[in-house]
């Protein structure tokens, strides 16, 4: 029987997920856990590059892990670990610096979105090369594949050249590991305008109770040309449209039929969407407040984790090491 081929997936620990991390990433992770040999990283690192103020980190991070225990990553199949707490991921990524110029980070269109977005008039060195502590991320556990969305497919991207650069210099160590694309990789936030963000403030969380999804669901913004109920309407432009597409298939048709028609109002359309999404995450907060009465389980997880990593993280130094002659 052939091996299972390795993959590596990673967040930066937010703290509690919402639906937008869900079906742009988890819901993939699941599915993917059963066919891959699957390592799931918990990118504590990474939050340094746009955020100094750590405090948080480690209350956000066994919130970050219950979510993806009780959406149904399977710590014994997939083992989640602290990056911080290998520590060869910083000597892989010192390597590595030294196989990438300046001009080539710059040209990084993740980079250029983030600077924009998150507002940044000067970058640090740290955030200019984190594609750079990805591609050791990736490699030191010799990943194959990499869920991302289409937002991340420069870093793998970069990821490979180290990785061809690297054996080319020293020998060879490391396959080239490819882009596992979500194939629904992106959910629009409750302002229409973006995807969902905290930093935003357009989510709907995964331990979000039925009135707050009630709440906020209301607020959400629909096709403003439809501003009376017997308005037609346009499903293609309403993000609540969008939300229905994925937690309410059986009733596509008819909803997007009575939008269009004007025979459905938003109102009504709304309180569908919350009731299936209510629906679906009914049994994750229930599993959650199980985990919450229970953390010594979850940190257990995580001592586990890190040790399963720990093993694979070493021995794949042990090759650099032996490649690049270093004792």
């Amino acid at each position: 029987m052939a091996e299972k081929r390795r993959i590596l997936s990673g967040m930066r620990p937010t703290g509690k997920l919402h639906l937008g991390h869900y079906v742009g990433a988890l819901e993939n992770w699941v599915k993917l856990q059963n066919e891959y040999d699957s390592y799931h990283l918990i990118a504590d690192y990474h939050v340094l590059t746009t955020n100094l103020n750590i405090d948080d980190i480690y209350q956000n991070t066994i919130d970050m892990v219950i979510d993806w225990l009780v959406v149904g990553l399977d710590p014994e199949k997939s083992p989640f670990f602290r990056q911080s707490q290998i520590k060869e991921h910083t000597e892989l990524f010192l390597i590595f610096s030294m196989l990438v110029t300046k001009a080539r980070l710059e040209r990084n269109p993740t980079l250029k979105d983030q600077v924009r977005d998150l507002n940044i008039e000067n970058i640090i060195y740290g955030h200019l090369g984190y594609p750079i502590l990805q591609s050791a991320d990736i490699l030191l556990y010799k990943g194959e594949g990499v869920p991302v969305g289409e937002d991340q497919v420069p870093h793998v991207e970069i990821t490979r050249e180290i990785a061809r650069k690297f054996n080319k210099q020293y020998g060879f160590v490391f396959r080239e590991p490819k882009p596992l694309l979500t194939k629904f990789s992106r959910l629009v936030g409750l302002d229409g305008d973006a995807k969902m963000s905290k930093s935003l403030g357009n989510t709907i969380l995964l331990s979000d109770e039925p009135d707050v999804v009630n709440a906020k669901l209301k607020k959400a913004k629909t096709d403003p040309q439809k501003i009376r109920r017997n308005d037609p309407g346009r499903p293609e432009v309403c993000l609540v449209f969008s939300y229905h597409k994925k937690f309410n298939p059986d009733e596509l048709a008819e909803i997007e039929s009575g939008c269009r028609s004007g025979e459905l109002g938003c109102v009504d359309c709304k309180l569908k969407c919350s009731s299936k999404i209510n629906e679906f995450l009914s049994p994750i907060i229930d599993k959650r407040k199980e985990l919450e009465n229970n953390l010594d389980t979850v940190k257990e997880i995580l001592v586990n984790g890190e040790t399963r990593a720990r093993s694979v993280a070493t021995k794949t130094m042990e090759e650099v090491r032996s490649a690049m002659k270093l004792g």
